[in-house]
């Protein structure tokens, strides 16, 4: 079974990436979420965004980065496939909704966390070249 999804890759000027953990997991992984009906991957990323962090995007501030898939972190036999964007931001933001906690990471120390499959293995590499 496979899970249609948008996620950013939300980077600070030092070079961290923001990583969040939902309620109830301990992977954390990209923001980001479900695309509903016959919604653009685009604006579910807006609308994602805005539900869990609190941070408004416009549809041009969102870089795409392509197509991914990978076994779902919280849904184990299912397979996520997310449409990857990149978004710079230089501001705090609030965990909301399903979010329990959101972490400004750092390359070097992302060892340190219980990663989802896909931030571990096709995100991260992606933009930490």
């Amino acid at each position: 079974m496979e899970i249609r999804i948008a996620a950013t890759a939300i980077l600070r000027d030092d070079g961290a990436t923001l990583l969040v953990r939902k309620r109830g997991t301990s992977a954390f992984m990209q923001p980001g979420g479900k695309i509903d009906g016959d919604e653009t991957p685009l604006s579910a990323l807006c609308r994602e965004l805005f539900e869990e962090l609190a941070v408004e995007i416009q549809p041009n501030d969102a870089k795409y980065l392509g197509r991914f898939s990978a076994p779902a972190a919280n849904e184990p036999g299912f397979l996520v496939t997310a449409e990857v964007f990149r978004v710079q931001i230089n501001h705090d933001v609030e965990p909301r909704a399903e979010i329990e906690e959101a972490r400004w990471v750092h390359p070097d120390s992302q060892g340190q966390l219980d990663l989802a499959p896909l931030t571990r293995d096709m995100v991260l590499p992606l933009i930490c070249g």
